[in-house]
């Protein structure tokens, strides 16, 4: 079911994934939904970077670049794709029986005038602008207030495997929860962390500390991961290249953390 404000979370949302972008929990977590739902908990998935461009907004070269990818040519089409996207996440959330909250912030294409990230490296591996430090605080003193509202609460958020820069501002903001002492459980940002084989240790080595990993058995809801998955029908071709293999992509990852045959899992991080 979709909330409407951060007013409407309540206790039995005793575990609340933080998603950059709309698909980013059922590719990383929808087994652990999944999970969660038949054990008869209310997960809630709060996506930060849910909205587009501003009506008539001149697009970047980088936002034209990656929004032609989903058939849009101008700030009005892009904003017909995110209307799109939203349905597709509340097809497959709804199709997970998780709660979910949509925040408005523009993704990281379309901030700043003129664009903040001018190019593919900038977006997926450079520095996070100084102008949105102040997302990464707004976001973490929301989190926090929350937090102190909701104090037996159980955190997700993106570990920032591959750098893209909406991960990454949401990996610091979820990171003052664990100054806060909250359980913050780090998962592991798909389909980034299989395009390159050492960017897991690479992004627990530049955090820091001392990690311990969870797992969570996802081996029967793999079926309904999958067809989650595929809801998003307009992320298929440009993350994947085909639906048959964003399926074999996404259960070969979670075979190949255990390697077991008829095992599949999906793997946490949670600071010592």
């Amino acid at each position: 079911m979709r909330l409407t404000s951060i007013n409407d979370i309540t206790r039995q949302h005793r575990h609340i994934f933080l998603a950059p972008h709309l698909d980013d929990i059922v590719y990383s977590c929808g087994g652990t939904l999944g999970v969660q739902v038949s054990s008869g908990l209310h997960p809630l998935v709060i996506t930060a970077f849910a909205g587009g461009p501003r009506p008539g907004q001149q697009l970047s070269s980088l936002a034209l670049q990656v929004v032609r990818d989903w058939g849009a040519s101008d700030a009005q089409s892009a904003l017909r794709v995110m209307e799109e996207r939203r349905k597709e996440d509340s097809a497959a959330l709804d199709y997970l029986q998780a709660d979910y909250l949509w925040l408005d912030y523009p993704e990281a294409i379309y901030r700043g005038n003129p664009g903040y990230y001018t190019s593919k490296e900038q977006l997926m591996g450079g520095e996070v602008h100084p102008d949105d430090r102040v997302l990464d605080r707004e976001l973490g003193n929301m989190l926090v207030e929350l937090r102190d509202r909701l104090p037996d609460t159980v955190w997700y958020a993106p570990l920032g495997v591959g750098h893209h820069i909406d991960h990454q501002i949401v990996c610091s903001a979820a990171d003052r929860l664990v100054q806060r002492g909250a359980k913050v459980y780090f998962y592991e940002d798909f389909p980034y962390v299989q395009r390159d084989p050492g960017a897991l240790e690479k992004r627990l080595q530049e955090l820091g500390g001392a990690f311990e990993y969870n797992l969570v058995e996802i081996s029967e809801m793999m079926p309904l991961k999958l067809e989650a998955a595929d809801m998003y029908r307009s992320q298929i071709d440009s993350n994947f290249g085909s639906r048959e293999t964003m399926h074999r992509l996404i259960d070969n990852y979670a075979r190949d953390i255990r390697p077991v045959e008829t095992i599949r899992l999906e793997r946490y991080w949670l600071t010592r």
